[in-house]
C-alpha cells in the first residue's frame, strides 16, 4: 500500500467527517461552508497545500471511486462530492450527530 494510501486512509478511519479539498476549489468551499453552518467538527486537507497532494488524491480514487474534490467522508462512509453532500442537507445532522461531530 503507498503512503498517500496510507495516510487517507488513516484520515478516513481515526475522523468522524474528512474533507479532502483543494484551497481555491468553490464546490470544496460550498461542502466546508455547509458543515460551518451546521457547526459541525470536520478534518480538511488541502490537497493543494500538501506536497503529496497529487498522490493522495489519486489514492482516494483507489478507495472510493471518486478522483474529483470535494471528496468527503462522514463515520469512515464515502458520501461523495458537494451536490451529494447538498442531497443529503434534511439528514446531514443525523449524520454528522452519529459521526460524534455535532
Amino acid at each position: 500500500m503507498s503512503a498517500a494510501k496510507i495516510t487517507a486512509q488513516n484520515l478516513i478511519n481515526e475522523n468522524g467527517v474528512v474533507v479532502f479539498s483543494k484551497s481555491y476549489c468553490p464546490y470544496c468551499k460550498a461542502s466546508k461552508d455547509l458543515l460551518n453552518e451546521l457547526g459541525a467538527k470536520y478534518t480538511t486537507l488541502e490537497l493543494d497545500e500538501e506536497q503529496d497532494g497529487a498522490a493522495i488524491q489519486s489514492a482516494l480514487q483507489e478507495i472510493s471511486g471518486q478522483r474529483t474534490v470535494p471528496n468527503i467522508y462522514i463515520s469512515q462512509k464515502h458520501i461523495g462530492g458537494n451536490s451529494d453532500l447538498q442531497s443529503k442537507k434534511s439528514e446531514l445532522p443525523a449524520l454528522l450527530a452519529a459521526a460524534g461531530a455535532l
